[in-house]
């Protein structure tokens, strides 16, 4: 008889991927979200809303095989341990490796300490309410699979952050590219196929536990010209240091007018952990090369130049760029 499966959201980039790798596994699927997306090919459809009583009424009633949830809401986490916990012989939580207190440590892992845990009431914090939802994910089977991945990318992701970089050097191509002066600094990033492929496998065989799904951790610089590498830009790189960067309003690792990837200084750790627990269970990294150059032929196929939630326009890039060598 195939597994039973079901995934709490199931129709965004991270869980419908999951969900897509159990169904051409043979399991029957079930994902249960609000229903402004299609279910993945193969899988049952669930319309509900968490945040509303009764959300998990129509699948509180079958012996679940597997549950992954992958909310950063702590509430919705208890409420489906509460309503599924005991029908559930396993689940995996999708965490972060955005939980840890410190990031200043290379080489540390799942043994580090974490943030405080969300209360109820205070002010919405993402590293703090993945910690709460780790402990809510307690309750939501026998066994319980807590999986931080670092920097997810790959295909279709949606926050336009590692993309960044093979895209802006293709629509580059010939003209300059602005990157942040990168000694000593690193990148680390978890191949979305790669994660999906080890939260299954580690679903189907029970593995009860915490670890960090990271890749290899790389320096920030190799990451950039391996990416322009990829592009075949052959215009002029503009490296500009961090102080200067920060005086012109660029932000760092996110969000509108930032350089994606690119870190202050003194978290060094957080693109340098361990891994090894990860590998010891089997995770699969690929070649670094070979996820961006997966990343550029998505980002060809949905316009290098289109306008991104995170990075520099290009306009604003290029008016640093004068600025910068102006010397101003």
């Amino acid at each position: 008889m195939s597994d039973r499966v079901l995934v709490l959201g199931g129709t965004g980039w991270v869980g419908r991927l999951v969900a897509q790798a159990w169904v051409e596994r043979g399991a029957r699927v079930t994902v249960l979200a609000r229903g402004d997306r299609p279910a993945p090919a193969g899988a049952d459809l669930v319309v509900a809303d968490r945040s509303e009583p009764g959300a998990y009424d129509a699948v509180d009633d079958v012996e679940w095989d597997e549950i992954v949830d992958i909310s950063s809401s702590p509430g919705h986490v208890a409420q489906a341990a509460s309503a599924l916990g005991e029908r559930a012989a396993h689940a995996t939580y999708i965490s972060s490796v955005s939980v840890y207190a410190e990031a200043d440590r290379p080489g540390a892992d799942e043994r580090a300490a974490v943030v405080e845990p969300l209360g109820d009431g205070q002010p919405y914090d993402y590293a703090r309410a993945k910690v709460a939802c780790e402990h809510a994910a307690a309750a939501l089977a026998v066994r319980v699979a807590v999986i931080r991945p670092g920097l997810i990318v790959g295909p279709g992701d949606p926050t336009d952050r590692f993309g960044y970089w093979p895209a802006r050097f293709a629509t580059a191509t010939t003209e300059s590219v602005l990157v942040p002066e990168a000694a000593g600094l690193r990148a680390q990033v978890i191949d979305v196929d790669d994660l999906v492929a080890f939260i299954v496998s580690s679903g189907a065989r029970g593995f009860d536990g915490v670890l960090d799904a990271v890749g290899e951790s790389h320096p920030l610089g190799h990451v950039l010209d391996l990416a322009r590498d990829a592009a075949g830009h052959t215009g002029e790189v503009h490296a500009a240091p961090a102080d200067w960067l920060e005086r012109h309003g660029v932000a760092h690792w996110a969000g509108p007018r930032s350089l994606p990837l690119w870190l202050p200084a003194e978290v060094r750790g957080f693109a340098a952990r361990s891994g090894a627990a990860y590998r010891a269970a089997g995770g699969g990294i690929r070649p670094l090369s070979e996820t961006i150059g997966r990343v550029l032929q998505d980002e060809r196929a949905r316009g290098v130049s289109r306008s991104r939630s995170t990075g520099l326009e290009r306009a604003e890039e290029l008016a640093l760029i004068e600025s910068l060598r102006a010397g101003r």
